[in-house]
């Protein structure tokens, strides 16, 4: 069971020899690069919290990979970061190849009073919830951690940033001017408004990819979850959905710079807000922003840009003209999704070793060539003296 103190107590009463996961048939990069030293030298260290090397590894364990082709972040990498806490000391301990460089971190791990963190059961019929009251969660609490009830994971019912009592939820509603807006709890929908809201693509879905059910990311949903948005819907905040946060800018149309400009205004806003309440994002000099997903460490950034290539979208030189331009693609509908109508969600695909500036450049640079690419097709030209260089 991940993210609990008690499991990893049961663990250490095992030599590291036999706890070390067989990794024999796996081929994402975890496996590659986790040794039984490093397993031995790591596995009995841990967070305040209770986050572990075996928490760290659960996605890689439970999803072996594909093993086609080159790594693919997302699937895999086999690793998750813990990233429910406002700061961490990360230093190298797995291999440099591996991306993380993860030591398991000093954590900072406040603690709110026992009403804010005791969950909302009001709709469990397990016998967990029949028993639990609020009086004994008071008196327990303090002996053994929340995670003595599965509570504690990368999303903690209370003790996160954005729980709908906390002092940084209530900074966003700090926001004025254009950016003025309102949040609205995940569990107070009804089922019709939360499908409107993700049909629009203003809202997330529950994860059901197994890598991120893997890592916990699902736990006690949905509490704590939710979205806030301006009141024209161009900026957007999701509330742990798989972060903490994620901050949007968007809007039809293709003024790329005026969707930059609010992200940059709103963002650095909030940061002020934050910082004001004594939280800042986590960062780390050699990694830089650090994001549950390995695949966003760096930047975060990911502008994305909703194009029709009903043409190039079906040209045998298509992925290799994106490969070029350093963008990716994918269906509107989010990650892994399909294109629908020769729609495609056109984005950057790096979020390491380059500036947000220079992220958004190369998108806007590249969507570009990608529409002349589009004009020629549809006139039966050829657009082999457009293929572009290797950025």
């Amino acid at each position: 069971m991940p993210f609990s103190n008690s499991h990893n107590l049961l663990k250490m009463k095992h030599s590291a020899d036999e706890e070390f996961p067989d990794l024999s048939v796996h081929n994402n990069h975890m496996a590659k690069v986790l040794t039984l030293d490093l397993y031995k030298k790591l596995r009995d260290k841990q967070t305040s919290s209770g986050f572990t090397l075996d928490d760290v590894i659960q996605t890689g364990v439970d999803n072996p990979g594909n093993g086609w082709g080159p790594l693919d972040l997302h699937n895999d990498l086999g690793l998750v970061l813990s990233g429910h806490v406002p700061c961490c000391d990360l230093t190298n301990q797995f291999p440099d190849t591996s991306i993380i460089n993860i030591k398991m971190a000093q954590l900072n791990n406040q603690r709110l009073p026992p009403d804010e963190e005791y969950p909302d059961l009001s709709t469990h019929n397990n016998h967990m919830a029949k028993v639990l009251t609020l009086d004994l969660y008071k008196k327990l609490r303090d002996r053994v951690t929340p995670s003595g009830f599965t509570l504690d994971d990368v999303i903690q019912t209370g003790h996160c940033w954005f729980h709908p009592k906390s002092d940084s939820l209530s900074a966003l509603g700090s926001l004025e001017g254009d950016l003025k807006g309102k949040y609205y709890a995940l569990r107070n929908m009804t089922d019709a408004e939360q499908q409107q809201l993700i049909d629009d693509h203003f809202l997330f879905d529950k994860p059901v990819s197994p890598l991120l059910l893997a890592s916990g990311m699902a736990r006690d949903w949905p509490d704590a979850r939710g979205i806030w948005h301006n009141d024209n819907k161009t900026f957007l905040v999701w509330i742990n959905e798989e972060d903490h946060l994620r901050v949007i800018s968007m809007q039809k149309g293709g003024n790329m710079k005026e969707v930059f400009t609010r992200f940059c205004t709103g963002l650095t806003q909030i940061e002020t807000l934050f910082k004001s309440k004594n939280y800042e994002f986590m960062w780390n000099p050699h990694l830089g922003y650090i994001l549950t997903c390995p695949s966003n460490l760096g930047t975060g950034l990911r502008a994305g840009v909703h194009i029709k290539l009903p043409n190039l979208g079906k040209h045998e030189k298509f992925g290799e003209v994106l490969k070029r331009l350093r963008l990716q693609k994918r269906g509107t509908g989010g990650v892994d999704t399909a294109a629908v109508g020769g729609v495609f969600d056109v984005s950057n695909a790096d979020r390491l070793g380059f500036s947000e500036v220079e992220l958004v450049q190369m998108v806007v640079d590249g969507v570009k060539l990608l529409i002349e690419m589009e004009k020629r097709l549809e006139k039966g030209q050829s657009i082999d003296d457009l293929i572009p260089a290797q950025k």
